[in-house]
């Protein structure tokens, strides 16, 4: 913990020590931007992601907000604000910018430009602030803006974990002026239920956010200290009556109604004015604490170019954990904005002094360790749990007990759990593949006891009614007949439950079951590991030979069934397995993939290895993409929500991200090579440079993973797929001073090449695949590659891995 009793020279010093610290190759890094962040990536195109400053995991980010509900769409007109809390990539509604604070000109009074008599007058939406996008900047831990509206100012942002600083510098010969502090009004329909301000000298202020998330969800309340670096003249508090000059409150608020405050600074003695902040989501003492502990120094706020340097400097030191060598300058900025995203989330849940909020709503204190909190588990179980476990296995040990905690203080573990409770979005059983990796990765060591009760509980019952989870909903009939019923009158907790999506919710437990059972085995729970090894192939309940996609011809599919047992139909008769019915976000053209633990069981049921093939095929549409990369964007992407109604692989939704690697468990990998290399061209330096919602980093994860040259196979396996890279070398920090360092000399910006041969510490590597042990002891893994596809390179069935946890086929 930063001791908050240091001079401000000292914490100066301190500042450059924390940048001498880093290795002489992140510092060469920051001098040459060598490793280059653009934050605009992903926040157009419902990327869904913010361009504002944030610390790697941080519990505050500074970003401005517009007309989008995620908070900011780089086409957005105005900025409304800089929120002081966001996501980034997530896909629901109700995703932060509390706390919106935007400097203005002008008179603020009765008839003034900001009319004080008129409580419309503080809408965001009516004093939102043109900008340009002319010089703007998006790095890691800094952002800065030109707005053209009131006489021009220039807004900057940076952030640490638990406090961010603001700067807006005004005009040349403006006399005065104003920042808005909005606390009735946060992102786009994410609704303030109720807040609360004081002002408390002419220099800070105070006070808490009450908002619903997410995608309907609970309440949760953000408390809030601010400080500026210079007194303010004047201020006003401004509620549904107007604005009332000169109060300092306690000032209160309900739902959907105005509030907030204005203050006003003389400019003649400096141009700029900087805010300090830091929130909590424990109390406003929580608030206070963030602040001292990283905002503050000898009493004063810590300068707006000091906290830059410091977080420049954390960013660099943490992007430096990966350095690749090769393609353009634009390859390597979306490959750091990749990395940069991957390692936003989850956020840090606990304030300086260790006090975080439980899922009980009490307050408990984490010794020692860091408490995470926002887990889009459906999303990061498939690659962004993992990229962080080979990255910072310490997190992922605290990532691990954070969710034990939500455990133990909620009664269930989360499935997408925001703040402190669980909102029930999505479906399936994610926290069990996103445990039992982190269990396999050494990562819950000494509590793989508890670890395994809570994944027992979860997998073999249902959560009582008075628990706001609802786990498993589909469980009671999964355990009695193989698989979940779908049925839409079923009462949800939430947005979502199971058995509105019975088939895809089935496939996940299949999934789910054959991980635990590898944990289970391991643990010496042999009666568990035998009954859930059977379970994984319940996805073969569901599994109808008799459905026929008319557009290809094709027959076997993954088919909804009801109570009953029976098929569901149509009202027209039989099942189209184009369509979405049954099936959460998708069809059954995505989700018949998703058998990652019994491969040789979905190739017998597809007609054999050859139909199987060829089913794959038609799914990326190999002939098409192979001739030409820029085809899936018309074969796969027709919009950044077209799941639905879709049989080509969808790259902008998580349900199918694996199944570019199903060539290489059938023995083709020079297919995956080809489809990797074409999904890839979706990631570009551009604001429209994600597919889809980023999802907490997910998309990001997949796509550092594809680049390097390997992905992790079926969870709780602790193998990672190889593959073509698409740099020409990287090296990968692990922990107690090794390394993992990837070699592909021939590999060529913009071409693909194809493995030829694979090394792995200098002896010849034929199997597809490495052990987590193996990466872990660090080494070098070589690829020859070349321009022909075809070699026989991991072609052969002994160089293939088998199923988990003994499922045969």
């Amino acid at each position: 913990m930063t001791l908050i009793t240091l001079s401000r020279g000292l914490r100066c010093v301190g500042f450059v020590l924390a940048a001498s610290a880093l290795p002489q190759f992140a510092l060469a890094a920051m001098q040459a931007g060598s490793m280059p962040v653009n934050t605009f990536i992903g926040t157009q195109d419902e990327g869904n992601t913010f361009p504002g400053a944030s610390a790697p995991f941080g519990m505050i980010q500074i970003s401005p907000t517009g007309e989008h509900y995620a908070g900011w769409r780089y086409s957005d007109a105005r900025i409304r604000g800089f929120g002081h809390s966001f996501l980034s990539g997530a896909g629901c509604w109700e995703q932060g910018g509390q706390v919106s604070v935007l400097p203005v000109t002008g008179r603020i009074g009765a008839g003034g430009d900001i009319d004080t008599a008129k409580p419309e007058s503080f809408d965001y939406r009516r004093y939102a602030a043109e900008y340009t996008h002319d010089g703007e900047v998006g790095q890691a831990g800094y952002y800065k803006v030109q707005l053209t509206s009131y006489g021009g100012i220039t807004a900057e942002a940076t952030a640490l974990t638990r406090a961010a600083a603001e700067r807006y510098t005004f005009a040349a010969g403006i006399k005065d002026g104003h920042l808005l502090v909005n606390l009735g009004q946060a992102n786009e329909r994410h609704a303030v239920v109720g807040s609360e301000l004081r002002v408390l000298d002419d220099h800070s202020i105070e006070g808490k956010v009450v908002t619903k998330s997410f995608c309907g969800g609970a309440q949760y309340t953000t408390w809030f200290r601010m400080v500026f670096d210079q007194p303010f003249v004047a201020h006003g508090i401004w509620d549904d009556q107007g604005g009332k000059a000169g109060v300092n409150g306690p000032s209160q608020q309900g739902e959907a109604r105005p509030h907030g405050a204005w203050f006003s600074f003389d400019l003649k003695s400096g141009r700029s004015v900087t805010a300090v902040s830091a929130i909590s989501h424990v109390d406003a003492a929580g608030a206070r604490i963030n602040l001292q502990a990283e905002g503050m120094a000898a009493g004063r706020p810590v300068s707006f170019d000091a906290m830059r340097t410091r977080a420049q400097a954390n960013w660099q030191r943490e992007l430096a954990r990966v350095r690749i060598e090769g393609g353009s300058q634009d390859d390597r900025t979306v490959f750091y904005t990749a990395l940069y995203h991957t390692l936003l989330q989850p956020l840090t849940g606990n304030d300086a002094d260790g006090r975080y909020r439980g899922y009980d709503s009490a307050i408990h204190t984490a010794r020692d360790w860091t408490y995470y909190e926002f887990f889009s588990l459906w999303d990061t179980y498939r690659a962004q749990n993992q990229m962080l476990a080979l990255l910072y296995p310490q997190r992922a040990r605290d990532i691990a007990s954070s969710v034990l905690k939500i455990r133990e203080q909620g009664g269930w573990l989360p499935r997408w759990g925001y703040a402190n409770f669980e909102t029930n979005i999505m479906t399936g059983d994610p926290v069990t593949p996103f445990l039992v990796d982190l269990w396999r990765y050494g990562a819950l060591k000494g509590r793989e006891k508890e670890a395994y009760a809570a994944l027992r509980e979860n997998a073999f019952g249902v959560p009582p009614n008075g628990i706001r989870a609802q786990g498993r909903a589909g469980n009671e009939n999964y355990m009695r007949q193989g698989y979940v019923q779908y049925d839409r009158g079923f009462v949800s907790k939430g947005m979502d439950v199971d058995p509105h999506h019975g088939a895809s919710a089935t496939l996940e437990y299949a999934l789910a079951d054959g991980a635990l059972a590898i944990m289970a085995k391991a643990l010496g729970q042999q009666s568990d590991a035998a009954t859930l090894a059977q379970r994984a192939l319940n996805w073969r309940k569901i599994w109808d030979a008799s459905v026929k996609d008319s557009g290809t011809g094709l027959q076997g599919f993954p088919r909804p069934r009801l109570m009953d047992g029976s098929w569901f139909s149509e009202l027209t008769g039989g099942y189209d397995p184009r369509s979405d019915r049954g099936f959460h976000e998708g069809t059954a053209w995505q989700y018949q993939w998703l058998v990652q633990q019994d491969v040789p069981g979905l190739v017998a049921a597809m007609g054999g290895q050859k139909e199987a093939l060829r089913r794959l095929d038609l799914f990326f549409d190999y002939d098409a993409v192979q001739a030409d990369a820029a085809a899936v964007r018309k074969s796969w992407v027709v919009g950044p929500y077209s799941y639905y109604s879709q049989f080509r692989y969808n790259p902008n939704n998580e349900p199918d991200l694996h199944t570019p690697w199903m060539y290489t468990l059938m023995g083709q990998p020079w297919k995956t090579t080809t489809v990797l290399r074409a999904a890839e061209t979706l990631f570009g330096n551009s604001p429209g440079g994600v597919t889809g919602n980023d999802d907490l980093g997910t998309m990001s994860a997949w796509y550092l993973f594809s680049a390097l040259g390997m992905y992790p196979d079926a969870p709780g396996s602790g193998r990672f797929l190889l593959h073509a890279p698409r740099f020409a070398k990287a090296e990968i920090d692990l922990p107690q001073g090794r390394m993992l360092s990837i070699s592909a000399p021939a590999a060529v910006a913009g071409e693909r090449r194809f493995v030829e041969s694979v090394r792995w510490s200098g002896q010849p590597q034929q199997r597809v695949w490495l052990d987590w042990e193996q990466i872990q002891a660090g080494g070098t893994l070589d690829y020859s590659l070349t321009p022909q596809a075809g070699s026989n390179w991991g072609t052969r069935a002994r160089d293939l891995p088998k199923a988990p946890a003994g499922i045969a086929p």
